[in-house]
């Protein structure tokens, strides 16, 4: 079988995932506050509980592929002991959580079945037209 090779070119942008708990809620807040107006992202909003395939409390940070290597090094040195989830936004939305992330501190367990039933739906929506 013929070895296959993606390439850079399909990444369109990247999100990290921020996760907190009760406890470093406030250090979630501190790295929000050094992102915001520091690099060229959207910020999400706060999920206080778990939501779609993250186990945690968590907001996202959206970001364009040239601020890649600005903000993630800027995370590795400020992320406060916080996991931070790094993947790319490709066509392949379960790849990119699942099999081409990167991890910030421990790596967490995703819910990836809930990304494969809302990958479904999408896909039955479109084709409805």
């Amino acid at each position: 079988m013929p070895l296959s090779h993606h390439e850079a070119g399909e990444i369109t942008g990247y999100h990290a995932h921020i996760y907190y708990d009760a406890e470093s809620r406030e250090a979630a807040r501190a790295v929000r506050l050094g992102v915001e107006g520091r690099f060229r992202c959207v910020l999400g909003r706060w999920h206080d509980q778990p939501v779609g395939p993250h186990p945690k409390a968590m907001y996202q940070v959206a970001f364009e592929v040239d601020e890649f290597a600005k903000i993630v090094p800027w995370l590795m040195l400020n992320r406060r002991g916080l996991d931070i989830l790094i993947h790319p936004n490709t066509e392949d939305t379960i790849k990119d959580h699942d099999a081409n992330p990167i991890w910030l501190g421990t790596k967490l367990a995703l819910d990836i079945d809930t990304l494969r039933r809302f990958s479904v739906e999408q896909a039955k929506k479109i084709a409805a037209g």
